[in-house]
């Protein structure tokens, strides 16, 4: 009961804000001209939790007047297409579950109130790379790129699979489910594998997406 609850609260939080794709404008608010310097910084949080820090840390910066020390905040995630009992639809995952990325002043440290927020906001862990309290900016480069995978300006790379030609494989979805074979053919583009496998006692082979396969 309680797995079956936690992952309909992972599905709830991967299809936020999935029906529409964000543009750059809608996604990133402008930094105030006051002549701090900004940067990107990765906060750790409670898993399932992501989209929920971002408003609470938002909401605590407007309650004590620094809503501009906390200019943007979001969840990573990129757009896929799955293909599950014959059909495809597009759905929204976290890249990095667990993380957030916010837009804070460099050194966010060396401001008190910032520093007390971010400590006293219910569901954050800690600073990603942080070091004796000094936290580590992301390069700007990197943040980019999410930003425009995000957008849909750039396309996520393609994840590398976990598997090689020759590798003894058990199906666990679909309709070849439980049936143990071995990897002829890896189509790296579809993220999908041909593996042969003994029905009433012959070789067939078929195809299936990474997903529906684990290690044997």
């Amino acid at each position: 009961m309680v797995d079956e609850k936690k992952e309909k609260m992972v599905q709830k939080e991967e299809k936020a804000g999935s029906e529409t794709v964000l543009t750059r404008e809608q996604l990133i608010k402008p930094v105030p001209q006051d002549g701090i310097p900004r940067r990107w910084y990765a906060l750790h949080v409670l898993t399932t939790k992501e989209y929920e820090v971002c408003e609470k840390l938002k909401w605590g910066a407007k309650q004590r007047g620094i809503e501009d020390w906390v200019v943007n905040a979001l969840v990573p995630k990129e757009r896929i297409t799955e293909r599950r009992g014959g059909t495809s639809k597009v759905v929204e995952h976290k890249c990095f579950p667990g993380y957030i990325l916010v837009q804070l002043p460099e050194h966010p440290e060396q401001y008190p109130e910032l520093w007390s927020l971010i400590r006293e906001t219910q569901g954050i862990t800690g600073f990603v790379s942080s070091r004796r309290n000094v936290p580590t900016p992301i390069p700007d480069e990197e943040v980019e790129d999410i930003i425009a995978i995000m957008t849909g300006e750039q396309e996520a790379p393609k994840p590398k699979l976990e598997f090689s030609v020759g590798d003894r494989v058990k199906i666990v979805e679909g309709p070849f489910s439980n049936f143990v074979g071995r990897i002829e053919e890896i189509n790296v583009e579809r993220s999908t594998l041909k593996i042969s496998v003994e029905i009433f006692s012959r070789t067939t082979t078929i195809e299936v997406e990474s997903w529906q396969i684990e290690a044997f």
